[in-house]
């Protein structure tokens, strides 16, 4: 009988460790705030995974060059090239809006240009989250300073309600209310980056 209840009461701590384990898994804290999850890993495989059997139907026969707007894009970035059934290539820039804040700062600072020309290229801008609208109307026209044959917006995330924008976003992951989230290259005080899924804020 003894070693029954030993058993019984091992099978119980084993039950509420691994009930633990998997509640923290369903949340995410960073410097005091909770995350919750709001967009799971295979949702975002399967989207870019489309985004990018478009991207190769719209630019057949040519070789697109993919720019990511660092440091959010540089994951869905690499997602997105490799579901791309053509010749193309990919740059970068960096630019600073965000700092430490969950809202933007409405300042946007060029920290990295290009390096390599893009005059007469077809160019792609990839963005990890179109939020205020700001900082892809900076890049947009940075760019057309160059002019490219073409320029064409991808971006995992936009926020209909916030996003002011002049020009249609082409290509769209997910329509998003106006939450702040992290993950796939999203970050709060830079962390959480590499977050497979998307979590969202929870509210208190």
């Amino acid at each position: 009988m003894k070693k029954f209840f030993i058993v019984l009461a091992c099978c119980f701590i084993q039950t509420q460790y691994i009930s633990a384990h998997n509640l923290a898994q369903d949340r995410v804290v960073i410097n005091n705030k909770t995350f919750v999850p709001y967009i799971t890993e295979d949702q975002i495989k399967q989207r870019i995974q489309e985004v990018g059997q478009q991207i190769t139907r719209d630019y057949a026969g040519k070789n697109p060059l993919l720019v990511g707007v660092l440091n959010g894009s540089a994951i869905i970035l690499s997602d997105l090239i490799r579901e791309i059934n053509l010749d193309c290539e990919m740059d970068f820039l960096k630019i600073s809006s965000y700092g430490n804040a969950t809202q933007s700062s409405g300042t946007i600072t060029l920290e990295k240009n290009l390096s390599r020309p893009i005059t007469g290229r077809d160019v792609i801008i990839v963005e990890d989250i179109i939020d205020s609208g700001l900082s892809i109307e900076y890049v947009r026209n940075l760019l057309m300073q160059s002019n490219p044959k073409s320029l064409k917006v991808f971006s995992l995330l936009v926020k209909r309600e916030t996003a002011k924008v002049s020009f249609p976003i082409d290509y769209v992951g997910f329509d998003v209310p106006s939450k702040f989230v992290i993950g796939c290259g999203l970050d709060y005080a830079q962390k959480g980056r590499n977050l497979k899924s998307i979590y969202a804020l929870a509210q208190n």
